[in-house]
């Protein structure tokens, strides 16, 4: 069912393929009566194909802040206001969570009318772990910025999930492998699209699969990489004197202090010396 009036209903929508667009959503979209959407040109042609007439208002990055008050007003006068992005589920990469945080400092209800999320859609098809995850959104833009940030990303054991342009794939392509060289990854591009693909490799074979296809360098891409794995816990190490307690009962002094010289790294006149002094 629809939501209520005076509810902020988040709907997601598709990533590519119009069919993933749910009943549920459309009928929400079709019930509010107004749709706050990242891009009004773009979402316009999407509630067309949909046979969806709702008034469209703006709310991208550059003026989510001074569209707060217009939509808490809306609310407060008892309105269904639906927001949406350009593409999967708002908020996720997109604008919003300044808004859904007001709209809920003022009392209103917010209701999620899940569906598409680029995000989730590659971690389905990686085939790495996805028990536990980050989501670092797009890496930055800057050669600098975004190596520190794959510096700090190195030693996360859990499965990282990022996004990635066209326009620097390769130039991320390359960072991942200099920095993961034979780490694990994914690299999923133009999901539920025409031309959808995915392909795991090590993050070192990254730069020359996508030198070897120019339309492979194309679209929108997440990049799931492979978590660092556990640091193996180091042996405990053993004290001579425990050690030769627990050989001088099973052998004589001169072969336990041998044993122990080799594996403690004593020197064995010195571990023969303590092997005599405990045995009495």
């Amino acid at each position: 069912m629809p939501s209520s009036a005076a509810t902020l209903s988040i709907v997601a929508t598709p990533i590519g393929n119009l069919d993933d667009m749910s009943a549920r959503a459309r009928e929400v979209l079709a019930a509010a009566d107004v749709i706050a959407a990242e891009d009004t040109r773009h979402s316009r042609r999407l509630m067309s194909h949909l046979g969806v007439g709702t008034p469209l208002i703006s709310l991208h990055e550059h003026n989510e802040s001074a569209r707060i008050d217009q939509i808490i007003e809306r609310l407060a006068a008892g309105e269904h206001v639906a927001l949406i992005s350009d593409a999967g589920t708002p908020l996720i990469s997109d604008p919003g969570y300044a808004l859904v945080a007001a709209v809920r400092a003022a009392g209103h209800a917010v209701v999620a009318v899940p569906g598409p999320c680029a995000v989730i859609a590659a971690l389905s098809v990686a085939g790495l772990p996805t028990d536990r995850f980050v989501f670092e959104g797009f890496l930055p833009s800057k050669p600098g910025a975004r190596r520190a940030r794959l510096e700090a990303l190195a030693e996360e054991p859990r499965t990282v999930v990022c996004y990635e342009s066209s326009h620097r794939i390769v130039a991320t392509a390359a960072d991942l492998a200099e920095r993961f060289g034979m780490r694990q990854l994914v690299l999923a591009r133009e999901l539920t699209k025409l031309h959808e693909q995915s392909v795991a490799l090590a993050a070192a074979e990254l730069p020359a699969w996508l030198a070897a296809d120019d339309n492979r360098r194309r679209g929108e891409f997440v990049l799931v990489i492979a978590g660092a794995p556990e640091p193996q816990s180091r042996p405990r190490e053993i004290s001579l004197d425990a050690l030769l307690a627990e050989l001088l009962p099973l052998a004589g002094t001169k072969k336990a202090a041998t044993i122990a010289a080799r594996l403690t790294g004593t020197a064995r006149n010195a571990a023969y010396q303590r092997a005599l002094e405990l045995a009495g």
